[in-house]
């Protein structure tokens, strides 16, 4: 059985680029994204690694601490960051697990016999400061990560734990909110003074700014 959202995601100690990490201390009071890789050097690989590193500046607004995982050692993976660096100008900060016996791939679900029996295909983990799994992605091995998604989905989680709201479809920061059903409408003028929409009993958008 996989990791289902809502589930703790299980703590570990391991090797990374920056020294060896306990996972839950490491991430303690942050949003984690945790992201994993078929192998170093490939070619999709290095655009997402790339990405990630990019967007440090977005990352660290959101309280986000970004974590890779590929399944190949540390001495591996500092050649690896020296060509992330060089092909996608950018300078790669955050840490990397050198998973190379495939142990944290397997506590995590990471590898998919379907698609391949010993690399870890591209999971998505978005994980709350409470160590609490939010939200979960699977990426087949040869189509590159969404950030634009990823950063989206953050925004939505963040905005719906500080209001106690939902996102609607295709929502973005500064769209209207959804509020929940188990809202009754007495709570509901109490708690959006700034009023909101009913379209149905079920269905009432309002704002807020996050």
């Amino acid at each position: 059985m996989g990791l289902r959202i809502g589930d703790i995601a299980p703590n570990f100690e391991i090797e990374t680029t920056q020294g060896k990490i306990n996972f839950h201390d490491w991430s303690q009071g942050s949003w984690v994204f945790f992201f994993s890789h078929p192998a170093d050097y490939t070619p999709v690989c290095t655009t997402e690694m790339g990405r990630t590193a990019q967007l440090a500046g977005e990352f660290a607004q959101r309280n986000v601490k970004p974590l890779g995982l590929s399944t190949d050692t540390v001495e591996e993976h500092l050649g690896w960051i020296k060509d992330v660096n060089e092909t996608q100008n950018t300078t790669l900060e955050f840490p990397i697990v050198a998973d190379k016996d495939k142990k944290i791939a397997e506590l995590y679900d990471m590898i998919h016999p379907g698609e391949s029996e010993t690399a870890a295909v591209r999971s998505v983990f978005i994980i709350d400061p409470n160590h609490k799994i939010r939200l979960t992605m699977t990426y087949p091995m040869g189509v590159g990560r969404n950030f634009t998604e990823i950063l989206r989905v953050i925004d939505a989680l963040q905005t719906g734990d500080q209001f106690g709201v939902a996102c609607p479809a295709d929502w973005q920061v500064g769209g209207d909110v959804i509020i929940p059903p188990s809202v009754s409408m007495e709570d509901a003028e109490k708690k959006f003074p700034q009023g909101f929409k009913t379209v149905k009993p079920y269905l009432r958008f309002t704002s807020v700014n996050k």
